[in-house]
């Protein structure tokens, strides 16, 4: 399928990559469709691309990157939701954000993938260890922008 992106001009994805959040991220409930683009073969940082939306695609990153103790506590309507059986099947990514020269991480607003079925669904921890910045690298300007689907 052709995805349109304001980043990458236009990009040819495989309809089988195409994730579901039911219920979309927070702030954009209406835009329900994405596909992660990875900039290169060992990045740990990724773009969450819209499909349905070439203005909307959000950095994300794993946060055991960062935080190797990091961990989301699945509730069981959870793994129903996400048609999740097996923990490992699901992926967790958060959303990154560029302050000054400071990368952070929303910690707190997960994005938990199911793997297998390519549903996906944004939690809000109840869990304060965990915050909506939370520093992951300090950057310098200049970057390229290149990724491949």
């Amino acid at each position: 399928m052709e995805v349109r992106t304001t980043r990458f001009g236009v990009i040819e994805i495989a309809e089988d990559r195409v994730i579901t959040f039911p219920d979309g991220l927070l702030g954009f409930a209406d835009r329900q469709r994405y596909c992660l683009l990875q900039p290169g073969d060992d990045a740990c940082f990724f773009w969450l691309q819209c499909v349905d939306d070439a203005d909307l695609a959000f950095v994300v990153t794993d946060p055991t990157f960062f935080e190797q103790d990091y961990s989301v506590p699945i509730r069981p309507e959870q793994m129903t939701e996400l048609s999740l059986e097996k923990l490992e099947d699901a992926q967790v990514f958060v959303i990154v954000n560029k302050i000054g020269d400071q990368l952070t991480g929303n910690f707190q607003g997960p994005l938990l993938i199911n793997t297998l079925t390519k549903v996906g669904q944004q939690i809000v921890m109840a869990e304060k260890r965990w915050t909506t910045r939370h520093p992951l690298m300090r950057v310098s300007s200049g970057s390229t922008q290149t990724a491949s689907a």
